[in-house]
């Protein structure tokens, strides 16, 4: 636990930054999946009290990131393999649907933005700095998000994101990943250009499937033979 932000006190809430250190510390890495957390230690870290320590626990439990096991506390959730399934499933129909209203509705700014960030995925350098690519991903579905008119499935895919990230930690564990991610998302941002919703939609259906198989390839590794 030596990479967790200490808390301010002059902050307006000490519970919601205590709170996003929490998560970004779950999202960077600093815990694995699966890892207990001792409420005496994260009041040190955080330098909080215990009440605002376990009321962080309870929000980022409803987030999905953290579970509270009984007689044992709170550790990081560990995904399985059906519920990695089960979050790429609403994903892809969520991102189709988001890539369809951002064809539609997405301003000239917005579109420039998209195919930047796609570009400055694909930069020299970025490829050694994952907590970069993982950075770099989440503002581009930031951008389509706010582009894509429909501020339903924005918020949905918004509190979908935080797993999804974890995932993404774990995808990109396959060196070849990224590349491909690249071409993936290249192809997604040429179809919006061309104003093409029905490619635009499949490919991103298409690319959601591909780091799907790739995670749950990655999860399935270690219990190989050798």
């Amino acid at each position: 636990m030596n990479s967790i932000t200490r808390i301010s006190r002059e902050e307006t809430s000490l519970r919601q930054r205590a709170t996003q250190a929490l998560r970004t510390a779950i999202l960077e890495g600093v815990f694995s999946p699966g890892q207990k957390l001792s409420e005496r230690e994260l009041c040190e870290r955080l330098d909080v009290s215990r009440s605002c320590v376990r009321e962080s626990l309870q929000h980022l439990q409803a987030e999905g990131l953290i579970t509270i096991v009984p007689h044992r506390g709170p550790e990081v959730t560990a995904i399985t393999a059906q519920e990695v399934r089960d979050i790429y499933a609403v994903r892809s129909t969520l991102e189709s649907l988001a890539v369809r209203g951002f064809v539609t509705h997405a301003s000239a700014a917005q579109r420039q933005a998209l195919r930047a960030k796609v570009t400055e995925l694909a930069g020299p350098g970025v490829a050694a700095e994952q907590s970069r690519i993982l950075a770099i991903k989440n503002q581009f579905y930031d951008i389509l998000i706010e582009g894509c008119g429909n501020a339903v499935a924005g918020q949905l895919l918004r509190q979908l994101n935080n797993r999804v990230t974890v995932l993404r930690r774990v995808s990109l564990a396959q060196p070849h990943r990224l590349p491909d991610t690249i071409r993936e998302m290249d192809a997604i941002v040429a179809a919006i250009e061309n104003n093409d919703e029905e490619s635009a939609a499949r490919l991103c259906s298409m690319h959601v499937r591909k780091a799907a198989e790739n995670v749950l390839r990655t999860m399935d590794e270690p219990s190989r033979p050798d």
